[in-house]
């Protein structure tokens, strides 16, 4: 699912800062493709954090409980993404 206002966020593994930001898919394809990168392109929300939207869309597929221990948890809630955000994977600058 791609928030209605959204950017695409691209992250390679063990790095703790996307490597770019890009407004659609497509550019982001072309960078990507141009650099050989491998990492995830996922579609974040704009002015609102992922957990939130997360919250907000039905995304979560936490239980209730979970739920409420995790919704005050800065360290989860800082880095939360969820598979219900579009993504996509790419190895040496291709999608897979």
């Amino acid at each position: 699912m791609v928030p209605e206002r959204a950017v695409w966020v691209f992250n390679t593994a063990k790095r703790n800062f996307p490597g770019g930001v890009f407004t659609t898919p497509e550019l982001a394809d072309e960078w990507i493709a141009a650099h050989r990168l491998t990492g995830v392109l996922t579609a974040y929300p704009l002015d609102q954090g992922a957990f939130d939207w997360a919250l907000s869309q039905g995304c979560t597929n936490l239980r209730a409980e979970k739920l409420e221990q995790k919704r005050h948890d800065p360290v989860f809630i800082g880095g939360f993404s969820t598979a219900s955000q579009e993504h996509y994977h790419y190895e040496e600058g291709r999608r897979v």
